[in-house]
């Protein structure tokens, strides 16, 4: 149902090819605007050229480079429900999912869970099996400033990363090659893609490549499980705020002011950290919620066709993916 009510909507091919490259304009040109001023603005007052992520946060401070690559995806979210809005003719109810109104329950849910849970990871670690990892970064001013650049932006950055592809992408697909699996595994892989670039990346190697594509394959696999974004949302929200304000390292994308900082050298970081999550939590998660939602019939949710509904069955469509019971 997520993917086929988007037949309802105006849906021609061409209508993703200029909608991604309104997007990617939004995000990566308009957005990045204010980052690459504030770059050239210190570059010349220091005579330093940053290269790379880390430099760039030596020179412009932890928080402010924070909330100007925030700043970018925000914009990013702007444009993709604008072209969604004016292209396809599509609500941003409709984006996101087949129920009438958007499930906030449901987003609460494993925001909270996840947080819960991630954070739990973290601090057992730090205070049962590797405290030698970790120095306390505690400061309260740059830390507050932290919490309100990390509570009011990366919920932004999230949702233009869910909307994106688990949306936009997700449905364009999945209407164009008219089965399910096709673009689940190229949303996934997609996501993947986009965080090559990380400092991670250069780090640990690109075994990393198996978590964050594994990530995206987890939540693509609870978007259409569920019928809507919202488990999504709330997942990916809850793992980069509470991994903001927790945790941060000199080798990750996100250098933030947090309560804590690992020390540990990313180079002899084992394989489990790696496979764990992706073979052993998030199949445990996806059991979780299968009970939570009732979810049923997993083979034609994520592996059957895309059938485009007669034209006067479009409304009835809406009806019945609307009418999915609340729990």
């Amino acid at each position: 149902m997520y993917i086929a009510q988007t037949f309802n909507v105006l849906h021609d091919w061409w209508r993703y090819l200029v909608g991604v490259v309104i997007v990617f304009i939004a995000w990566q040109l308009v957005g990045m605007v204010p980052l690459f001023v504030a770059i050239g603005i210190k570059a010349i007052g220091t005579g330093e050229i940053p290269t790379d992520i880390p430099q760039m946060v030596t020179l412009l401070g932890n928080n402010l480079f924070l909330f100007l690559m925030l700043l970018s995806f925000a914009i990013g979210l702007v444009g993709l429900l604008f072209t969604a809005k004016f292209l396809h003719k599509q609500s941003i109810t409709h984006l996101t999912t087949t129920r009438k109104k958007i499930d906030w329950k449901r987003f609460w849910f494993i925001f909270l869970l996840w947080g819960i849970v991630s954070s739990s990871f973290v601090l057992v670690d730090y205070f049962f099996f590797t405290p030698e990892d970790y120095v306390f970064n505690f400061n309260l001013k740059p830390f507050l400033i932290l919490c309100v650049i990390a509570i009011l932006l990366v919920p932004l950055q999230t949702s233009f990363e869910e909307y994106l592809f688990r949306g936009y992408l997700m449905q364009g697909i999945g209407v164009i090659f008219k089965n399910k699996w096709a673009p689940l595994l190229i949303t996934s892989v997609g996501f993947g893609l986009l965080h090559i670039a990380n400092p991670e990346v250069d780090k640990l190697g690109y075994v990393i490549m198996v978590y964050y594509i594994g990530t995206g394959l987890f939540l693509g696999i609870i978007t259409l499980m569920d019928e809507g974004l919202e488990l999504a949302l709330g997942f990916h929200a809850a793992n980069n705020l509470f991994t903001a304000l927790l945790v941060t390292a000199d080798w990750t994308a996100f250098q933030t002011d947090s309560i804590l900082k690992d020390m540990s050298d990313p180079e002899k970081m084992g394989l489990a950290e790696i496979f764990v999550p992706v073979f052993v939590v998030f199949p445990i998660l996806l059991f979780i919620l299968s009970k939570k939602y009732n979810w049923s019939n997993w083979k034609d949710k994520l592996f059957g066709k895309v059938i485009e509904p007669p034209k006067e069955n479009y409304k009835i469509l809406e009806e019945i993916g609307s009418s999915d019971t609340q729990l």
